[in-house]
């Protein structure tokens, strides 16, 4: 169905960050698997309007391997879980298996947000609860949405981030 020039666009403004830290067979070191899974993500419906420079950064966690991260905005027509399964179903392929919590991983694909929505659904929580204390988040959303306003927080990209590299007093 098309969209004539005068109807409203009903889809939902995104965030989703990508991350990996192992090579994946096809694809390539982490930084060309992240730049294929855009791609996948696009010709599934999600609409990109931005994405971030991948960077990389120190692993969280018992992995000792470097990751690749990065950040896009997108647009979306149907609802959070919706988002939520395409994204796992995209990790499977890629070759995730669950497991050890922050281990290696060819791709992991996190939701961050879904516009302004807060939501707390079974295995779904929006934003995502940790986003204001993760730098390989707050980095690549300062580049696609740097005014983005957490909902319960009510502090832009800039300045979560902002808070989080403050130097913290010492003794």
């Amino acid at each position: 169905m098309q969209r004539s020039a005068t109807s409203p666009d009903r889809s939902t403004p995104v965030i989703v960050a990508l991350g990996g830290n192992r090579c994946h067979g096809r694809h390539g070191r982490p930084e060309q698997v992240l730049q294929a899974a855009i791609r996948k993500l696009a010709k599934r419906g999600l609409r990109i309007e931005r994405t971030s420079r991948i960077l990389s950064t120190p692993p969280l966690g018992p992995s000792n391997r470097r990751y690749a991260n990065s950040a896009l905005k997108a647009r979306w027509g149907g609802s959070a879980p919706e988002l939520l399964s395409l994204l796992k179903a995209l990790e499977r392929e890629f070759g995730r298996r669950r497991g050890q919590r922050w281990g290696a991983r060819v791709l992991d694909c996190d939701l961050i947000a879904f516009g302004q929505q807060s939501l707390h659904l079974h295995g779904l929580e929006l934003p995502h609860p940790r986003l204001h204390q993760r730098d390989f988040v707050l980095r690549p959303m300062l580049e696609i949405w740097p005014d983005w306003r957490h909902p319960q927080r009510l502090q832009t990209v800039r300045q979560m981030l902002a808070r989080l590299q403050k130097p913290k007093p010492s003794g």
